[in-house]
């Protein structure tokens, strides 16, 4: 085989060339490593033949068609490159727009008049590649080019966006906000049923919001597998395009207070035990919740179906609207959680659509289609669940909204989805099976991390026009007031780590950064949507320049905001950023302090090395002095006397909260854990069945949490320092 076509065929799929690893040593990717991608990308790498006519097709089409696939421009002048055959040199074009609002704007114009940037000899033919300045200004939207000329007709996307993401007038004004940050699983209550619920975020909304709040920020909310509850990592989703059915606050359904049958079922002694038991457990019991919230949610769907939608209700009506605006991706997510929850009663195999029988593994196919014939119900059952969860989340915005807080709920998009969950079994050709995301070695994961969730493919992204991208942000954004993006620098690389291969052996494929943030952009100010991008770990300069230019705000995690031995000061952070103390994925504060998520790392094995973990201990030492240095700089050390061996106050606690308040960055983020003191982490990057991740609840419940004195002086204090 001619390698130099595994090359060559890598350049044009988008796989990198080389990297700069967290040494900063450049380091080559291997013809092996390139071939693995492109075989997980569906190239056909075994047959030199067709592999020199992929290569072929791909060049060819790159520098022959007419337009490219996607323009975009955030607020300035859009300019498209038209690829023109020598005969058609001079020829004249005909150019026309279809806005998306309706409109049509069209016109004729010479290719001599169009600047050439590029020439070139492809297959024997002369080409030359002219820019051509659509001639029109046009607003913020997604529009059709289509251009004529030699008898050949191109059509390309026109992605027009604002200048930069949508910011709420508060922080245009120059206000700095704060807020409280919550997995929302993990939240105790003396009503919710044994896991954190919608219920439980609209208190804790009418909590904070007199008290000065800005914002909640919660956990990825993203469609899990109803029928494996167990799978539960917010970070795995079945599908970002729909909510996570447990959260629903069943007593909160209009059904439930009108329903004889559910309320008899509550009533009996029998659920009172099995509530007051899931209640009472240390860790959510995903699948005890499920069973219980899924047994009432069954009978609320039966009561709906007979006294609303059999008499055309207007609470019928709201949710046809709803089934409407959700279209054939509602309807096959549906359809999935029926199939899935049908297989895994019926065969015992695990969740997900690579564990059913072939047949059902195509969702267009004649079995998948023929089974939502035969269960109409079933199907039904599930979008009537994704319209709960939405109209309660929905309802948790607008309470935000009418308390007066700036943005109210602060979502967060995971970076990926389950292999095996409902948006891969719907765009199987999108997202590439063979592969997993993940990044390269650093030094706590020396080996690298594969992450187990499938990459999208650029070219088919880009070849779609990103209608898939375009959607499933829009699906997010209009659920909140701000939404942080997971691993942002995923709009620009992704670390693929080939089936087999570790993660050592993956390589950087890249995507249309520019495109992405435009309909970014596009879909922020068409939501209202602030966005923050979770720019952690190592960032290339191309997002660093990026970011401010779209303004997407940095996420800067007071812990790691240290060089040479000091801290950054709060005068010191950059204001479009939410600065947080720390994050799911780290320990608490006070676990950081006290050094417990070391000696948790090291029971765990997770250090490669006892040097390494040496090296921690010590580092860890001089992160605390540093940060008392850097609280007496701003005077905000306790008045009792604070040494490095002493355990975590409440007071030492609050005085870093104050510091992180002073910050100019304009949204401040403080985890709740860190305001009761807790030890144990929510999750332990590295681990699956070693540590029970995404399970862990809060050591109070929020009706206590609530009533504390201490917690409303702290809120105050963040108040003034925020002001």
């Amino acid at each position: 085989m001619d390698s130099s076509l595994i090359d060559r065929l890598a350049r044009l799929r988008g796989i990198g060339e080389a990297y700069h690893d967290y040494r900063g040593d450049l380091r080559y990717f291997s013809r092996e490593t390139k071939t693995a991608i492109l075989r997980a990308m569906g190239a056909p790498v075994e047959d030199p033949a067709a592999l020199a006519a992929e290569v072929s097709r791909l060049e060819i089409e790159r520098w022959r068609r007419l337009l490219p696939p996607v323009a975009a421009a955030n607020g300035t002048a859009l300019g498209v490159e038209l690829n023109v055959a020598a005969r058609d040199f001079g020829a004249t074009f005909l150019w026309s727009v279809n806005l998306e609002q309706g409109e049509r704007r069209a016109g004729a114009k010479s290719t001599a008049d169009c600047p050439e940037v590029w020439r070139g000899e492809v297959e024997g033919s002369w080409i030359t590649r002219r820019r051509f300045e659509v001639p029109v200004t046009l607003p913020p939207g997604r529009h059709e080019l289509e251009v004529s000329i030699g008898g050949v007709v191109g059509h390309c996307a026109l992605l027009v966006s604002p200048a930069r993401c949508y910011q709420p007038p508060a922080l245009e004004s120059g206000r700095r906000l704060w807020g409280l940050a919550v997995q929302l699983y993990t939240v105790r209550s003396r009503r919710n049923w044994g896991i954190g619920d919608f219920g439980d975020l609209k208190a804790l909304i009418r909590w904070l919001a007199p008290r000065g709040a800005g914002f909640v920020g919660v956990n990825p909310l993203h469609a899990l597998a109803p029928a494996e509850p167990e799978r539960a990592s917010p970070y795995s989703a079945s599908s970002r395009h729909f909510l996570n059915v447990l959260y629903i606050a069943v007593p909160d359904v209009p059904e439930f207070q009108e329903c004889g049958a559910a309320l008899e079922r509550v009533a009996g002694a029998g659920f009172e035990a099995r509530l007051t038991a899931l209640r009472a457990s240390p860790l959510v019991d995903y699948r005890g919740v499920a069973a219980l919230k899924l047994e009432l949610l069954e009978i609320l769907f039966h009561d709906f179906c007979e006294r609303h939608l059999a008499h055309a209700t207007p609470r019928a009506y709201a949710y046809r609207a709803f089934v409407a605006e959700g279209g054939r991706a509602l309807q096959m997510h549906a359809r999935f959680d029926a199939l899935d929850a049908h297989f895994r009663a019926a065969l015992g195999s695990p969740s997900g659509w690579q564990c059913w029988p072939e047949e059902f593994r195509d969702p267009e196919g004649g079995a998948a289609r023929r089974f939502a014939a035969e269960h109409p119900r079933r199907v039904e059952f599930y979008a009537y669940l994704q319209w709960l969860a939405h109209e309660q989340l929905g309802g948790a915005q607008e309470l935000a909204r009418s308390l007066g807080m700036p943005i109210g709920v602060y979502g967060d998009y995971a970076v990926g989805t389950h292999p095996s969950g409902s948006e891969t079994w719907l765009d199987q050709t999108g997202y590439r099976l063979g592969a997993e995301i993940g990044a390269p070695p650093d030094p706590l994961a020396l080996k690298g991390q594969g992450w187990g969730l499938p990459p999208p493919d650029p070219w088919i992204l880009e070849s779609r026009q990103l209608a898939g991208f375009s959607a499933l942000i829009h699906r997010n954004m209009r659920c909140y007031g701000a939404l942080r993006l997971d691993h942002v620098m995923s709009l620009f690389r992704l670390w693929w780590v080939p089936r087999a291969h570790s993660p050592v052996e993956g390589a950087y494929v890249h995507y249309p950064l520019h495109q992405l943030l435009t309909t970014l952009a596009l879909e922020s100010a068409r939501c209202a949507c602030l966005v923050v991008g979770e720019d952690l770990g190592v960032v290339p300069e191309e997002m660093r320049r990026a970011m401010p230019e779209f303004g997407l705000y940095h996420y800067k995690v007071l812990l790691f905001e240290s060089e040479h031995g000091r801290f950054r000061r709060p005068r010191e952070y950059v204001r479009e950023a939410l600065a947080t103390v720390t994050t799911h994925d780290m320990p608490t504060l006070r676990s950081f302090w006290e050094s417990r998520d070391i000696d948790l790392r090291s029971s765990l094995k997770l250090y490669p090395s006892h040097e390494l973990e040496l090296a921690v201990r010590e580092a860890r030492s001089r992160d605390r002095a540093a940060l008392l240095d850097a609280l007496a700089e701003e005077r905000l050390l306790p008045q009792e006397p604070v040494s490095l061996e002493q355990p975590l106050s409440f007071e030492l606690a609050h005085a870093l909260h104050r510091y992180l308040a002073r910050s100019s960055a304009a949204l401040a983020a403080i985890q709740i854990e860190d305001l009761l003191g807790m030890t144990e982490p929510v999750n332990v990057p590295g681990t699956h069945h070693e540590y029970p991740n995404w399970q862990r609840k809060l050591s109070e419940d929020l009706e206590t949490i609530e009533s504390r004195a201490d917690l409303d002086r702290c809120f105050a204090d963040i108040s003034r320092e925020r002001a």
